[in-house]
């Protein structure tokens, strides 16, 4: 299939192998969910009654003083207690088989297609690490909520872009399916297409 340069002539032909797959919406959510899920820390930690300091006296003897029954002072009852279902440090990370995530990444990059949410350009490159420049840049494509995929991304282009809300910058080898579906639109060199369609094909 041919996709269209925005600000130039012509078309860039790409393979339909990549760029014209039919979407998988299950595919897509399982592996983002399995994205999301990797990054999460997984450090939180509370204390059971067992683990908490102190508590080891029983406070008064169990009959006689009219109050209720009490055995320690760290019971999930009361204030400065243990936690009743302790949350404890676990790896939430689901496992994707590499088939799996490419072919996530390729129903994505062939959803964007297909709705118009893929801007191609010649190359993509600003003199100065200005924001300035950067924004001036964007107006001209007629782009603002964006992900900047470049094939050589340089230092101006990353440190002119990194201020601005609702704009990512990366290059192709570091694209995720997450960053792809988060943005309106991807604004991308043909450059990188060629090496996302490399990666993927």
């Amino acid at each position: 299939m041919n996709l269209n340069l925005t600000g130039a002539e012509g078309t860039v032909e790409v393979s339909d192998v990549t760029f014209a797959r039919e979407y998988n919406e299950a595919l897509v959510h399982q592996v983002v969910t399995a994205y999301l899920a990797g990054a999460r820390q997984g450090t939180r930690a509370q204390k059971t009654r067992s683990e908490v300091a102190g508590g080891g006296r029983k406070p008064w003897k169990q009959k006689g003083s009219g109050r209720a029954r009490a055995g320690t002072i760290r019971s999930p009852l009361w204030r400065s207690g243990g936690v009743t279902f302790a949350a404890k440090p676990q790896d939430h990370s689901q496992k994707v088989n590499k088939k799996m995530y490419r072919a996530a990444l390729r129903t994505i990059w062939s959803e964007l297609a297909r709705k118009d949410r893929l801007v191609v350009v010649e190359e993509l490159k600003i003199d100065a690490p200005k924001t300035k420049l950067f924004k001036a840049k964007m107006a001209e494509l007629n782009v603002e909520n964006a992900l900047v995929v470049s094939h050589d991304l340089d230092d101006n282009l990353f440190l002119a872009a990194r201020n601005i809300p609702n704009v990512g910058v990366c290059d192709a080898a570091s694209i995720d399916p997450v960053s792809l579906i988060a943005y309106d639109k991807v604004l991308v060199t043909v450059g990188a297409l060629k090496q996302v369609e490399e990666a993927l094909a």
